[in-house]
């Protein structure tokens, strides 16, 4: 019997080892929902379409897997945009497929018609509108290639109602070269280059390596280790790198940038090296760009060749896989005079260190400081956006290269929930939380059902300041106070809305609830569970270095007197 369109894209999905789609049926979508219905691919129904694309992008950082989307035409499609944007920015590979109207009917403004093609092409790495069944193998085929190898990223499919359901002859393609001939991805640079890389290496009294999300997704940590040790130089990591190499290790000083450490911070700014694996010199890193390393040879490893130089002109360029590269580099490196550099870092270590106030109420550091020992640092860690994920990057330390799972790029809050949930589908035997802020929570609480349908036992830990906290701290430092927009009044009681979705609700309030109430909820394993953490409601997020600003300029603790505005965004 001759297979549909739609029934390509369920073989599609067989033959590519998909385990769960997550999506929301509509009227252009429904041959293809009706084609899973007899697959063995588990259908994950969620609440809304953004949503299902943060579980598909918690499900692919977690696994290396690419997360699967789908949704109906027009709204269901424009839905998906958020979750798109994130993961682009962020390089997480995924595919969304969208139903659309048929195609006599394109360009017509029939009902629930959107050219989501032409919406999406600044959010996605490729894109497709089918327009012929027998074009599906092929598309199918290429999209899974493109969706998760050299830079991955996001890969929209829009497949009309008449060609999901129509006849479809073409066979599927055995190899990736007679769908996509010349198309290959740098794996390692030339070895000129690497020649260039060592002499400047070898040269260096304070070398740093920053490590960034390229570095996790090349799974390049026991190299990275390896290369770090053997050169005896120390490592920083960006937000979207935390994992990559273990922030318990002595070589790491942790998070650096707008909210990095203090001693990350200052080894940047005296480092005679920075060699970057797997970053790329943002905003939120950099600061003031002229003022970034100028006595400093950069050196710039990075798969994707046009991010080399977009911001930072590095003395080398090294394009090409960050695990083939460290293991070329390895073989031609010796270990560097770095002892006095090195008790240099370890004085601003203890000079500097994270640090709260205990005194008076109950503070979100405290609450983070005590889930990191609590869980020992073992656990799969998501986060909306905004303070509460600085203060968790903070003090949660990262050892394994899947277990940090944040908004980086678009800064996309409601991203926290459901991307948990994506990772407890992925990594069902592992313990998993989200930290997400009283105001992120209440974009995609709505998926506590789809936790709960599906008894998944996260944790969901809400840092509860009644405030969109970030903005506030921002209004506070260099806006006089001017509270304009800020103060969340008419907040839900959160443990009964947790309970109300059939979830188990704590609440803490008191210091010295917290290890026993986050205990409790650790040992809670019948489905999903919500602590509602009601902290502080002004307290702020130190270091910082204000936007715009060079990093010599970071504010170490809560200044005295008048902060000039910001030149940089938020």
């Amino acid at each position: 019997m001759p297979m549909t369109g739609a029934d390509v894209v369920i073989e599609s999905f067989r033959r590519h080892d998909v385990e769960y789609v997550f999506g929301l049926p509509g009227g252009a979508v429904m041959p293809i929902f009706d084609s899973i219905f007899d697959s063995k691919i588990k259908l994950v129904l969620t609440r809304h379409e953004q949503g299902a694309t943060h579980m598909a992008d918690g499900y692919a950082r977690a696994t290396g897997k690419p997360g699967v989307v789908l949704v109906t035409s027009g709204p269901g499609a424009t839905n998906t945009v958020t979750g798109l944007l994130t993961a682009h920015m962020d390089s997480a590979p995924m595919i969304v497929i969208s139903g659309q109207q048929i195609t006599p009917m394109l360009g017509k403004d029939a009902f629930q018609e959107a050219d989501i093609f032409g919406i999406t092409i600044p959010v996605v790495k490729h894109s497709y509108l089918v327009k012929d069944s027998n074009d599906l193998p092929r598309v199918m085929r290429e999209a899974f290639h493109l969706c998760n190898t050299g830079r991955p990223g996001p890969i929209l499919i829009d497949i009309p109602k008449d060609v999901a359901s129509g006849e479809c002859t073409a066979s599927f393609p055995e190899n990736i070269s007679d769908c996509l001939p010349g198309y290959e991805n740098p794996g390692m640079c030339d070895i000129d280059d690497i020649y260039k890389a060592v002499d400047l290496i070898h040269q260096s009294k304070k070398p740093l390596l920053y490590v960034g999300q390229g570095a996790r997704i090349s799974r390049s940590g026991p190299i990275l280790l390896e290369f770090a040790r053997k050169l005896n130089a120390p490592v920083t990591t960006t937000l979207l790198g935390k994992g990559a190499f273990p922030e318990t290790d002595d070589l790491s000083v942790g998070m650096l940038g707008m909210h990095g450490t203090a001693y990350a911070n200052k080894t940047v700014v005296d480092c005679d090296l920075i060699f970057s694996v797997g970053a790329r010199w943002d905003d939120r890193i950099t600061g003031k760009l002229s003022e970034f390393c100028p006595n400093a040879t950069k050196i710039h490893l990075d798969i994707d060749p046009a991010e080399q130089g977009k911001i930072i002109q590095p003395d080398v360029s090294l394009v090409g896989d960050a695990t083939n590269i460290l293991s070329e580099l390895i073989k031609h490196v010796h270990p560097l005079e770095t002892g006095d550099w090195l008790k240099q870092i370890q004085s601003w270590k203890k000079k500097f260190p994270l640090k709260y106030n205990r005194k008076g109420g109950l503070k979100a550091q405290h609450v983070l400081d005590a889930f990191y020992e609590l869980t020992e640092g073992k656990a799969i860690v998501t986060t909306d956006v905004g303070q509460h994920q600085m203060w968790a990057a903070q003090f949660y330390r990262t050892s394994l290269n899947h277990q940090w799972i944040t908004s980086g790029g678009a800064g996309t809050m409601g991203f926290g929930l459901p991307s948990a949930i994506g990772a407890q589908f992925g990594c069902p035997d592992e313990p998993v939380w989200t930290v997400v802020g009283d105001g992120g929570f209440q974009m995609t609480f709505m998926e506590l059902a789809t936790a709960f349908i599906h008894k998944l036992p996260i944790k969901v830990l809400i840092i509860n300041n009644a405030y969109l906290g970030m903005v506030r701290q921002w209004q506070e430092l260099f806006f006089d106070n001017r509270y304009s927009g800020v103060d969340l009044v008419g907040n839900p009681d959160f443990v009964k809305l947790s309970e109300s979705f059939g979830c188990k609700g704590f609440r803490i309030k008191r210091p010295g609830d917290v290890r026993r109430i986050l205990q409790q909820a650790i040992d809670y394993n019948d489905g999903p569970c919500v602590i509602d953490a009601c902290v502080e409601k002004e307290d702020n997020v130190f270091p910082m270095i204000p936007a715009g600003a060079a990093i010599s300029e970071m504010i170490v603790e809560k200044p005295t007197h008048k902060l000039a505005k910001p030149t940089g965004s938020t």
